[in-house]
């Protein structure tokens, strides 16, 4: 631990018994002045070196993670002779591994360097996603998708990543373009499946499922070396495209939202986040997301063709849902960096995709059930960004910020575990509807009561006396305290 002394501000007060005469705001602690036009062209920079490069990292991903349920409808569960139950385990192994290997994924990204982690991750299961058109039973399904699951885990800290780039008021604008990407690969699968069903299904004695996993396993491998060359490690390890002020500059923004350049792994500090109520929220909220996300994704294109859909058309019709999808991320995150209202903007979103459940299970008719599928991914594919931009800014230092938002996903995949085993019931899946309804019930509550308790925070640390800021600052360093500085501020 740093053995820096307080600042003479605090010792004075202190002495003297009396409150502190400035207490400067940690929510954002940017106080250099720039240029706007400047800063507009370097946010632009930004946007254009590090922002496409990322997402579509994620892009690969989520098309690797989706691309089982266009298998599914292509000759998959026919061929490979899966039960219901089967294609189920084969989606929760996936999940699994994610489980397993997303703490080491998120926390390694300093220490592997963003560059060859991620690629190297995309190399290894865009090789798996091809080595699918082997496989000939369950057996070999279920290995894949667990290994597959793994490697796919050490891209599952883009979030965590962009952090590094972006201030607070910028980071839910840019994790929608990122998150967004999920939704454009989940429309981008459905017209691949659409058209090798159409035209290679029985090509080379090859069913279209098979075709599905070699075209989405050779691209990630090619994207991969683009990534290693072009992606920076980090705000100090900027190479080429920026002038030296310019670098100067997003190193600076890299601090103001609490990153220490010097910022290491820290493992005694890992589990402490656990000990956090807001922690918990949080977690409550990722667990129902993650659960109405995750039984979603994996099986839209059956949800749809159970609608009365045919194959091909059933894989055609996913696209516009994605479509709704990738609107409302880039609406409601906008929203949330436009009025910083995070938590009502969360409940608001959550609270819509009601709708769209309540539509699902209340008829049977094939358009209004479609509208309501349309709505449903509206709303609630925003809430996984909303989500985690809104943790990233309520928890502080490298170790802190990475932990909570990897143990997010741990504990919240197991939901995702149930979610994918709720949906066994087709093809009305009315038992995953209700228990995704009842999720999504949850996690609206508990955002407004998070939004609650972290004003409450607030509250305390305004309360707080001299000597008990200067008792609890035995460093002046965010990185050392974290979101437990007595000048930090919560984002509600």
């Amino acid at each position: 631990m740093s053995t820096r002394s307080p600042s003479p501000s605090h010792v004075e007060a202190a002495e003297t018994n009396e409150p502190l005469v400035k207490r400067e705001s940690c929510q954002e602690t940017d106080t250099e002045e720039v240029d706007p036009a400047f800063e507009r062209k370097l946010k632009w920079k930004l946007d254009l070196f590090i922002l496409p490069i990322i997402s579509s990292v994620y892009f690969f991903a989520a098309m690797g993670r989706s691309d089982l349920a266009n298998a599914k409808i292509a000759g998959l569960t026919d061929e490979l002779r899966l039960s219901p139950g089967d294609y189920s385990n084969a989606a929760t192994v996936f999940l699994v591994a994610y489980v397993l290997f997303q703490l080491p994924g998120t926390l390694l990204v300093k220490k592997l360097r963003a560059p060859y982690q991620f690629s190297g991750a995309m190399i290894t299961w865009g090789f798996l996603t091809t080595m699918t058109v082997l496989i000939q039973n369950q057996a070999g399904l279920l290995v894949l998708r667990f290994l597959i699951g793994a490697a796919e885990a050490f891209v599952q800290g883009g979030l965590f990543y962009l952090s590094f780039w972006y201030r607070y008021s910028e980071l839910a604008t840019r994790g929608a373009i990122f998150y967004s990407m999920s939704t454009l690969a989940g429309a981008f699968n459905g017209l691949i499946a659409y058209a090798i069903a159409a035209n290679l299904d029985g090509a080379g004695g090859w069913r279209a499922w098979r075709w599905i996993f070699l075209i989405e396993g050779v691209v990630p491998c090619a994207f991969a070396f683009p990534v290693a060359a072009l992606l920076p490690a980090g705000p100090t390890s900027l190479r080429w495209g920026f002038t030296e002020p310019e670098k100067a500059r997003v190193v600076a923004r890299s601090r103001s939202a609490h990153n220490a350049d010097d910022g290491k792994l820290e493992i005694r500090k890992v589990p402490l986040v656990l000990k956090e109520l807001h922690f918990w929220l949080f977690t409550i909220i990722a667990c129902g997301v993650h659960f109405c996300l995750g039984s979603l994704s994996n099986f839209l294109p059956d949800i749809i063709q159970g609608f009365g859909f045919d194959t091909v058309n059933a894989q055609v019709f996913t696209i516009v849902v994605y479509a709704c999808a990738f609107v409302g991320v880039l609406f409601w995150c906008r929203l949330a960096d436009r009025t910083n209202a995070r938590g009502l903007v969360f409940a608001a979103a959550s609270s819509g995709s009601i709708v769209g459940y309540v539509l699902l299970l209340a008829t049977t008719s094939r358009n209004v059930r479609y509208a309501g599928t349309c709505i449903l991914a509206f709303f609630i594919y925003p809430t996984t960004v909303l989500h985690l931009t809104w943790a990233a800014m309520n928890f502080v230092g490298y170790t802190r910020r990475g932990s909570a938002l990897a143990f997010f996903n741990i504990i919240s995949q197991l939901f995702a575990i149930s979610g994918t085993q709720a949906y066994s019931d087709p093809p009305y899946y009315h038992q995953g509807h209700i228990a995704s309804l009842v999720m999504v019930v949850v996690m609206t509550i508990t955002s407004l009561v998070l939004r609650w308790y972290l004003s409450y925070l607030n509250s305390k640390k305004k309360s707080l006396s001299a000597q008990q800021i200067q008792a609890l600052m035995s460093s002046e360093s965010i990185e050392e305290l974290g979101d437990k500085h007595p000048d930090f501020t919560y984002t509600i």
